[in-house]
């Protein structure tokens, strides 16, 4: 992973003791609230409904188990004992005072470590696949290319006062774990008939309160010209983006408005004046930052998977987790696992002090010291050996780490809510927790099979409920929490946007109206036909039938 050089290090440290001059000042009365508020947002710091909220930056998901460590410890002693993975694959504490944010923030640096960026109407965290640099199926490791959009990006002047928050994903697999297509810019390496690298560019996805499937300006960008294409979107965005209206400020709108043949023009001419110019990469300049993305020392190991098969007829429960929990390695006799942080009662996502020194414990037994979050609130363990899977399943057994509900209906990317969000307008949690007690027969889940249920506590969408397959809403009905159900959505290749099911529902219903959009489909599934594959061929009608018709 990348490690601050000595200019790296200046910066952050600069800036803790610059928030903390600023928020002595405030706190003496010196500031206003006016005046503080884009110096907090500045610092990853939002007030939430009974407390501050701070986001800590985890560039494209990757932590040391030293950074692991520093995360449980300002747990432990600056919040309520927990922390929350975000599906921007950060972390979040809901409970800091702000007196300590900035000696949090000190901390932090100690391990290189910040919240710099990660709120505001700046670019945010670049997130890529959970599984970069380990894939079977990858192009090309986009890490180094995250890194270099990073450097970029932060405090880049041009950039730090756009008309709204701004994301970049990237995905260098042949399948999209990344979910390029809603992002504000997606990008996709490629490779041309000369096997050259490229990328192929996407731009105004995004969710919110008008969601978009992005548009393809560029379906080859020699890679050279990443850095300066990149610079001529975010100069017509700044250039031409509304300002006047923040609910019509992201980029997704400029590009419906002008049409993505326009935007792509006003990029192009824009890009004339930057193409081959000082920000052109070099193979110096990629070489330099790639050389922190090395493979770790892995061992040369036989094939395990005849003594796995052994192990999995002696122990269904190790079986199941490994035929849920586990994803193929490019290096033969390795596995990627996943640490399932859904278990039923707890909210998605979060993980207690406590474990996370368990998990920085396991990162430097069982996985080269490294640990990943991944967009769907979960942790993994990028570089395990087969031969010891057994032992690493009984570690995470016991500390609640084991749940085997990866894409399944219970694996559930759930935004705070109500809870905490005073943007919500309906809890979340409680839903989550009320269909994951509906559906906690391990049997059933399995013969449903892959599902992604998304659930947003308000139109803001931090939980995506527009690309799950199915999504929830909260909304507010004359000072009632209730919510709304779309079907079909989709946040891998061809990304779709879900469809309303119809009239809402109150919170005591959802678990029953979940049920039966099931029983739906079991009932009309063909064979190992999955719930999106079902919905796209039969459509909503026989769903929003037996939903409402009980209600009737």
């Amino acid at each position: 992973m990348y490690v601050y050089d000595q200019y790296d290090q200046n910066i952050v440290d600069d800036r803790v003791k610059q928030f903390r001059d600023q928020t002595r000042r405030y706190l003496a009365g010196e500031l206003g609230e006016a005046e503080f508020r884009p110096l907090r947002l500045q610092n990853g710091l939002y007030i939430q409904r009974f407390a501050p909220m701070l986001r800590i930056a985890v560039p494209y998901g990757l932590m040391s188990s030293t950074q692991v460590r520093m995360l449980a410890k300002i747990a432990r002693d600056y919040d309520k004992g927990y922390a929350h993975i975000s599906t921007r694959q950060n972390v979040q504490f809901n409970w800091p005072d702000l007196e300590n944010v900035p000696q949090i923030l000190a901390e932090l640096a100690t391990v290189q470590m910040h919240a710099i960026q990660t709120s505001g109407n700046c670019i945010r965290n670049t997130t890529t696949d959970q599984f970069a640099g380990v894939a079977k199926d990858e192009v090309v490791d986009p890490r180094p290319w995250c890194e270099i959009i990073r450097q970029w990006s932060t405090f880049h002047p041009e950039f730090s006062h756009l008309p709204r928050k701004f994301k970049i994903a990237v995905n260098g697999a042949v399948s999209d774990r990344a979910a390029i297509e809603v992002h504000d810019i997606g990008l996709e390496a490629v490779k041309n008939a000369a096997g050259e690298l490229g990328f192929r560019v996407s731009v105004g996805g995004g969710l919110g309160r008008t969601p978009v499937v992005g548009s393809f300006i560029n379906e080859f960008l020699p890679w050279q010209h990443l850095i300066t294409y990149l610079d001529a979107i975010l100069r017509v965005y700044n250039r031409y983006g509304r300002r006047d209206n923040k609910y019509k400020a992201r980029i997704k709108i400029l590009v419906k408005a002008l049409t993505p043949e326009v935007f792509s023009e006003r990029v192009n001419a824009e890009w004339a004046h930057l193409k081959d110019g000082p920000s052109t990469l070099t193979e110096a300049e990629v070489q330099r930052v790639a050389a922190h993305f090395t493979d770790p020392a892995y061992r040369e190991l036989n094939d395990f998977s005849g003594e796995l098969a052994e192990l999995d007829a002696q122990h269904p429960g190790f079986a199941r987790w490994r035929q849920r929990n586990t994803f193929a390695h490019k290096k033969p006799g390795y596995v990627a696992v996943t640490l399932s942080l859904k278990p039923t009662g707890v909210a998605p996502g979060d993980v207690t002090d406590k474990q996370l020194d368990v998990i920085a414990d396991l990162a430097d037994r069982y996985s080269f010291n490294e640990v990943r979050n991944s967009h769907n609130q979960n942790i993994i363990l990028a570089d395990v050996e087969q031969s010891r899977l057994f032992e690493l399943w009984g570690e995470l057994r016991d500390n609640g780490f084991a749940t085997p509900n990866i894409g399944l209906l219970t694996d559930i990317i759930c935004c705070p809510g109500g809870d905490f969000c005073s943007l919500a307008n309906a809890k979340s949690l409680p839903i989550a927790e009320a269909i994951q007690r509906r559906f906690d027969d391990l049997d059933y889940l399995f013969d449903i099979g892959n599902l992604d249920l998304n659930i947003s506590g308000c139109m803001n969408a931090c939980g995506h409920h527009h690309v799950g397959h199915i999504g929830i809403l909260g909304v507010d009905k004359k000072g009632q929490e209730f919510y709304q159900v779309s079907l079909g959505g989709s946040a891998g290749r061809d990304a779709s946007l879900a469809q309303i099911l119809g009239p809402s529902f109150a919170q005591e219903d959802m678990a029953d109206v979940i049920e039966k959009i099931i029983n739906v489909y079991v009932e009309q599934r063909n064979e190992e036909e999955s719930f999106l594959d079902t919905y796209r061929r039969i459509g909503v009608d026989l769903f929003k039938e037996r939903v409402y018709a009980a209600n009737n």
